[in-house]
């Protein structure tokens, strides 16, 4: 039986109007996975050399790799016709690996909280399954996989997916039998990972594939899964990517923009104008962009005003500062010259002031500074 989250819209709506909302007009949140559409992109469109983990382009997105070549990461334009989709995630080979070690590995995966996924009813004999969706398009055709782990309970169920013509967009599902052991954590934790497996050494491929969640085994995780590493012609595209309750895949999910990136803000968070291009960093502009300013301090006051952050996010989060005109972090603008600075008393709904930790502040007359924020799982 699938589940469908409903928003509670009862406390904005006068008590006299409730009886009149028709629930097809009620927001809607069935799609496990933020931005699935591949359309927001705080920190890049394009990181070239990749060699190993972290969050380079795609909000929510964290590449995860080791001993698997050199990519280029990207966020294309490149998609299904007719679909409504305006982006999606490309990786690009650009330096071979075809004798890949024992454990090589590259997946792109997401990361989710347990107290998002506790109506699925995980370790109970009223366990949901779950459905994955997504449009995928590579050269290289054959056998792909696509894998759920359960970061509580150490387990994990994969499925394989065939991309069967090259360089065409092909639409894929699958569904994961709902399991009955071990529940997710009610917390902000990583309790369920999606992984998108790319490359796969024989750590995780000499088994047998494990369809139905177990606990886990290494080498049943990513058996038959493609070498997507063994040559600099080969590209891998994917969008449109949804997880649900139940066993049978709707409809893409399309959610506001503004709500999307909110969803994204949870995890990460730059003042720079990235829409515009603008990301902190690579060029000086980046900090013209969105910067702050706080005049008039105090002469020998050490300290600018605090910040409040968008949305709460997850747990507290690092906080990167530059100057306004630099690309070097670590710093906020005193006075005209950078200085570095350190946020003060941190929380997840921002911090209380802004520490300068070095230089001269004997005649503070203003601080400006970008910043980004970071509580990814």
């Amino acid at each position: 039986m699938a589940i469908t989250r409903i928003a509670n819209i009862a406390s904005t709506i006068p008590d006299d109007s409730i009886q009149n909302v028709k629930m097809s007009n009620i927001v809607q949140s069935k799609n496990i996975i933020i931005n699935g559409d591949q359309s927001i992109a705080q920190r890049a469109t394009s990181v070239s050399s990749i060699t190993g983990t972290g969050y380079y382009t795609l909000d929510r997105f964290k590449t995860s790799m080791g001993t698997a070549g050199t990519w280029t990461q990207s966020q294309s334009t490149d998609v299904p016709t007719g679909q409504g989709f305006a982006n999606s995630l490309k990786m690009d080979c650009t330096t071979a690996n075809g004798s890949l070690s024992s454990g090589s590995s590259l997946a792109i995966q997401q990361g989710i909280e347990g107290q998002n996924l506790q109506y699925l009813k995980k370790g109970t004999s009223s366990a949901e399954s779950l459905t994955l969706s997504f449009w995928v398009k590579s050269n290289k055709t054959g056998t792909y996989i696509a894998e759920l782990f359960d970061g509580d309970n150490t387990r994990q169920a994969s499925q394989s997916y065939t991309i069967s013509s090259a360089n065409t967009w092909e639409k894929k599902t699958l569904t994961y039998a709902g399991d009955t052991t071990g529940a997710f954590g009610n917390d902000n934790g990583n309790s369920l990972s999606l992984n998108f497996w790319l490359v796969a050494g024989t750590n995780f491929t000499s088994g047998t594939l494990q369809t139905s969640f177990t606990s886990n085994t290494n080498a049943n995780r990513a058996v038959g899964q493609v070498n997507l590493a063994d040559s600099t012609s080969n590209e891998w595209y994917i969008t449109g990517i949804q997880l649900e309750a139940g066993d049978t895949a709707s409809e893409f999910e399309f959610l506001p923009t503004d709500v999307n990136e909110q969803r994204c803000n949870r995890y990460y968070y730059t003042t720079s104008d990235w829409r515009g291009g603008y990301y902190l960093g690579s060029t000086s502009d980046n900090q013209q962009q969105g910067s702050h300013c706080v005049v008039n301090l105090a002469t020998n006051d050490s300290n600018g005003i605090g910040v409040r952050f968008p949305v709460r996010m997850r747990t507290t989060p690092t906080i990167t500062f530059y100057p306004r005109g630099s690309t070097t972090s670590g710093s906020v603008n005193v006075g005209g010259s950078p200085q570095t600075a350190v946020g003060g008393q941190m929380s997840t709904v921002g911090i209380a002031f802004i520490n300068v930790t070095s230089g001269s502040v004997s005649s503070i007359t203003y601080m400006c500074y970008a910043y980004k924020v970071d509580a990814e799982l």
